[in-house]
């Protein structure tokens, strides 16, 4: 059953009318607005619930250069007052955690415990981790075989590490605010300035976000956020001069246009691009814990997680009793409005996502694929597809091979342990991937095998603040989380010294 919308706390009513009348740039620490504007809507029901106004490239040269004039300064924060700051605004976000997570579902859709239990949570320990990885950027000091230094002298040489400089993040509209929180920590800790570019659809955890940041300390001009359209404000970020790295999540497509974009001043990037991760479910798997965490790993979010299990290959002795308790998982599952705390799960994020899934969904039926459970729209309003399970499919159907972003499972049998390695890593995707086995030596095996940049056993959609996130081939380079991304915002500079 599809539920109205459940009034707002005072709180997010109170950011709404502040920030959802069009006053949505931050740029310099000032609140402002652009020339145009946009909606944002409410999936559940197709209500507009906000006004942002609608950047573009005057807007984000205004933003590079506030975020290039606050950097000298920002650097020459000691890296103990830098901590300060982020462990001040993971104080904050949890204490507005019931806010945000409104915020969160009504412009993006999620079940409200989605948010208010998992993403929140999880940008709080960005905040978290990264304020001590603040305190632990060090050099080293080299012992240097360089024999032609002056008579009588003697050759010292060491390393430093430094702010890669100005950030320009460009985040997806699937999990917004963790997914920035991911961006925002470790940039900030490494000593850059940051100019956000959110997604249009969901905007509005951003802007408050910025609120937070200033309130916690942080200088005007370090972060800068800049709403708008991708091919306006997000490809104007991309391709600006005076924007030493692109940090980005998202689609593929997107993914290869940001690196062209680039190539103008050979800008660092990082990418966190599309997946279609596989599920092996072994024979000896324990089905009590198989059958909800793959559910668990396609319908969460109704799908919409760049790391969703949306592959399932289950070996042929267990499939009839995986596929039914998965089936049985998915028609049990209450859909609504994602503030209604019944809900488990909400709709789609816009009406272009769900005519796009329910494509892969027709052409998949039209090719011979069966459907099992699922399949089809449904509500008076709104973007909800019920979560769906599929069988009967040939790896060559686009459903196998492409993302569909959507609460969308395809399962295939498998008999050889061996072929279904190579099944799986059939795809130009390598994000992630997970083992269901009681088998340590499958588990070992499978591990190193898969090609993905994340491979779980027994589980799926597991993350920490000090887990490195990332893909291999087609979904991208370069890592979120972890000590990792810390490094991909510094730079190595090398010293020689005679002394």
């Amino acid at each position: 059953m599809v539920h109205t919308r459940p009034p707002l706390s005072e709180a997010a009513t109170a950011f709404l009318a502040r920030r959802g009348r069009g006053e949505g740039l931050l740029i310099a620490g000032t609140w402002r607005a652009a020339a145009s504007t946009f909606e944002t809507v409410d999936p559940a029901t197709g209500d507009c619930i906000g006004v942002l106004p609608r950047g573009g490239a005057a807007e984000i040269d205004e933003a590079v250069a506030a975020a290039r004039g606050a950097l000298p300064g920002w650097k020459a924060t000691t890296p103990v007052n830098r901590a300060k700051i982020l462990w001040a605004m993971a104080d904050l976000i949890e204490a507005h955690i019931d806010e945000l997570a409104e915020l969160e579902t009504l412009d993006q859709g999620k079940p409200l415990f989605v948010g208010r239990w998992a993403e929140i949570p999880g940008a709080v320990n960005q905040f978290r981790f990264f304020a001590g990885q603040a305190m632990a950027i060090e050099g080293q000091t080299i012992e240097s075989s360089i024999d032609y230094q002056p008579a009588g002298r003697k050759m010292a040489t060491w390393t430093r590490r430094e702010p890669v400089g100005v950030v320009g993040a460009i985040v997806p509209w699937n999990s917004p605010i963790v997914l920035t929180a991911m961006k925002l920590a470790p940039a900030l800790a490494a000593g850059c300035t940051i100019v956000l570019k959110p997604a249009e659809n969901t905007s509005l955890t951003a802007l408050r976000l910025g609120e937070l940041l200033a309130e916690a300390g942080l200088p005007a001009g370090v972060f800068n956020v800049v709403t708008g359209l991708g091919g306006e404000a997000g490809a104007a970020l991309a391709g600006h001069p005076g924007v030493d790295k692109i940090a980005f999540t998202g689609s593929t497509q997107t993914g290869r246009a940001i690196i062209d974009a680039a190539k103008g001043n050979l800008k660092r990037v990082s990418l966190e691009l599309g997946g279609k991760s596989p599920m092996i479910v072994m024979p000896d798997a324990d089905l009590d814990l198989a059958i909800p965490g793959v559910a668990n790993a396609i319908f969460f979010n109704g799908g919409q997680v760049c790391v969703a299990g949306s592959r399932l290959y289950v070996h042929s002795a267990i499939r009839d009793a995986l596929l039914e308790g998965v089936a049985a998982y998915a028609k049990g599952l209450v859909a609504g409005h994602g503030l209604d705390p019944a809900t488990q799960m909400g709709p789609l994020v816009s009406a272009a996502q769900a005519q796009r899934v329910e494509g892969f969904i027709a052409d998949a039926r039209a090719a011979g694929a069966t459907v099992l459970t699922g399949g089809s729209r449904f509500g008076a309003a709104g973007t909800f597809i019920q979560p769906t399970v599929i069988t009967d499919v040939t790896p060559d159907m686009p459903i196998v091979r492409d993302e569909v972003f959507g609460p969308v499972l395809v399962a295939q049998a498998f008999d050889d342990a061996d072929a279904v390695i190579a099944a799986a890593n059939d795809s130009d995707y390598g994000l992630a991937a997970s083992v269901w086995t009681q088998s340590l030596s499958h588990a070992h095996r499978m591990a190193d095998a898969l090609e993905a940049g994340t491979v779980w056993i027994n589980c799926h959609l597991m993350y920490d603040a000090a887990l490195p996130i990332g893909g291999v081939k087609q979904s991208g380079y370069g890592r979120d989380s972890g000590r990792a991304a810390l490094d991909s915002y510094l730079e190595w500079k090398t010293v020689c010294a005679v002394v």
